[in-house]
């Protein structure tokens, strides 16, 4: 059977061409934005061309597409049986990334230093969790009522939640539940299981709340800085402390400044652009360094599209998403087994996920993190992962009748 799967050749009136469409329009604004965000801050000293980040960008498009077209070469069925090593091994480089792991100026671990690039594995965990999820969820529906399935499934979830969070990369962390969560439900896990979790996690985020704002320093959790100034504006907290000096007050008001100008500064990006922008490479806010150059290619980059191509190259870019993920719930439906149809809703899930936090954060609808915005922030580990996520769902598509 595993040989008649691999054979199979699905008629190509089977490839979802809207969604193809929509990932080379995505890939195409990608390339122009961040070569739009990174030019302006090429000095006296260019750099060799293939130095450059939307070269670099062009280059992992190139090669995330031959993954996507690998992926569908093989029927997703296949696939799962393998699940549980991809699953383990993901956690593994999870745990080394902890060790062996390069640190940036904030403290956190997050990249693996493979020489000519750096790799992230809390990328990679994101695919190999749902293919895990989706392949142990499939399981026949009365089992699904079982407590202990529920547990097991919320453990694999936990898992690399924790593991990530100890980089730290809350942001990244945090796809985990609501995507598993989704998918349990898809799935036919009791609600009442689900509202329970949920209960006890709107508990547990309340008194982390209380803890962060009001408890006394030596009771507080132990949040990196960044973290929990992030948090703070966010929440309009105010960082002048009660009956506080003038100097403290001064001190106090400069790290809301400094805490708060990349979201301000994303702000005034989004609002300048207008109905059709300033025109490409014309952002004043990226050009003059105002939304900072170290983020504006890769968390802010849809700042730079919204300053530089206005309300109408933003709703491009959202109607290019809505393609992709309509064209995935709609997979979902026409998959012929809980499998497909599992792994199809936790592509979507992710997708969105990403999404929503990403743009959420350009316009303070959510904390700033570090989450990538799919195929346009920059970014080599996210690029190749977005793209497997789609050939995933094109497999789907692909091989629902083999």
């Amino acid at each position: 059977m595993s040989m008649l799967y691999a054979n199979l050749s699905p008629p190509r009136s089977r490839v979802a061409w809207p969604m193809i469409g929509a990932l080379i329009g995505l890939m195409a604004v990608g390339g122009l934005f961040i070569a739009s965000a990174t030019l302006a801050k090429v000095g006296a000293v260019s750099p060799a061309w293939y130095r450059y980040e939307h070269v670099k960008q062009v280059v992992w498009y190139g090669l995330g597409t031959g993954l996507a077209v690998a992926v569908c070469a093989v029927n997703y069925r296949l696939m799962a049986r393998w699940s549980v090593v991809v699953y383990w091994v993901a956690m593994l480089l999870l745990g080394a990334v902890l060790v062996v792991g390069t640190t940036h100026g904030w403290g956190a671990r997050r990249w693996i230093d493979l020489g000519p690039f750096q790799f992230q594995p809390s990328e990679l965990a994101k695919l190999a969790f749902v293919l895990m999820l989706a392949n142990y969820l499939s399981r026949p529906v009365n089992e699904l009522r079982r407590g202990r399935v529920f547990l097991a499934s919320l453990a694999m979830s936990l898992l690399p939640f924790g593991l990530i969070l100890l980089e730290p990369d809350l942001g990244s962390a945090l796809v985990f539940v609501p995507v598993g969560l989704v998918m349990m439900f898809v799935a036919g896990v009791p609600t009442r299981y689900l509202w329970q979790f949920l209960g006890a996690v709107g508990l547990i985020v309340a008194l982390i709340l209380v803890d962060i704002f009001f408890a006394p320093p030596q009771w507080q959790l132990k949040l990196q800085p960044y973290q929990r100034k992030r948090l703070m504006v966010y929440f309009g907290v105010d960082f002048v402390p009660a009956n506080a000096s003038d100097t403290e007050r001064q001190r106090a008001l400069t790290e809301y400044r400094d805490a708060s100008h990349n979201v301000q500064q994303a702000l005034i990006s989004v609002g300048s652009g207008g109905l059709t922008g300033k025109g490409w490479r014309q952002g004043t806010q990226n050009a003059l360094g105002y939304l900072p150059r170290a983020v504006a290619h890769n968390d802010f980059i849809f700042s730079v599209i919204a300053e530089e191509s206005g309300f109408v190259g933003s709703v491009v870019v959202l109607a290019l998403y809505t393609v992709i993920l309509f064209t995935g719930i709609r997979i979902a439906g026409q998959a012929r087994d809980r499998l497909g149809k599992l792994l199809a809703v936790g592509v979507v899930a992710l997708w969105f996920g990403h999404v929503f936090i990403n743009i959420g954060m350009n316009i303070r609808l959510t904390p700033v993190t570090g989450i990538p915005l799919p195929l346009l922030s920059y970014g080599g580990t996210s690029v190749l992962c977005s793209l497997i996520a789609a050939g995933l769902l094109q497999n789907i598509q692909l091989y629902r009748d083999y």
